[in-house]
């Protein structure tokens, strides 16, 4: 396994975007739960090994890809940049810790309610990410400003890119070493697409 970037950044933070970016800088796949066969409900084995606490063969799970953004991957931005040290770091954010839980209100959270619950592998991403609370605004809002402090504070600078969508390209080019390409930067599954 060899990742050129390691996304720390949660869902809703423009990973999807970052999704087709990267696999158009990079010239290779990404990794995101969009692109997992059998998502959100059934990640596979691979993937809940990982998060059920068990070690998993990172190698046959990230095998096809060459970057990873959005969940279940960045759950494990540590590991990861440890396997990959020479890795860029991208944690995306958004502006605000309440326009992101706004942003997850309006699309991830409503599928992850469905009645019947939704498979292991969900209710664990969100174990994973708030604990064994509620996952009402403040419990969220705290998950997200916890997880973002986390990241910072442990990867060095010379190694970490803070990202906005609204940045667009050149601030990932560039810290890839990369030309800025010439077309507009992609932007997909904004809140309006779900629905």
């Amino acid at each position: 396994m060899r990742l050129r970037v390691v996304g720390a950044g949660l869902p809703r933070t423009g990973t999807s975007s970052l999704r087709v970016a990267l696999e158009r800088l990079l010239g290779g796949r990404c990794c995101h739960m969009s692109a997992l066969e059998g998502h959100p409900f059934n990640l596979g084995d691979d993937w809940d090994r990982a998060l059920n606490d068990q070690q998993p063969d990172w190698d046959v799970i990230f095998k096809d890809y060459n970057a990873a953004v959005d969940w279940p991957a960045s759950q494990f931005w540590r590991e990861l940049s440890e396997l990959n040290p020479d890795a860029l770091v991208l944690l995306s954010v958004r502006d605000s810790a309440k326009t992101w839980y706004e942003s997850m209100a309006a699309t991830i959270l409503p599928a992850a309610r469905i009645d019947p619950a939704p498979g292991p592998h969900v209710q664990r991403l969100f174990e994973r990410f708030i604990g064994k609370g509620r996952d009402d605004a403040a419990t969220l809002i705290s998950a997200y400003e916890r997880h973002n402090a986390e990241v910072r504070r442990s990867i060095p600078r010379n190694r970490l890119l803070e990202w906005r969508a609204t940045e667009g390209w050149a601030p990932i080019c560039g810290a890839l070493g990369l030309p800025v390409p010439d077309d507009a930067f992609p932007w997909t599954n904004r809140r309006e697409d779900w629905g």
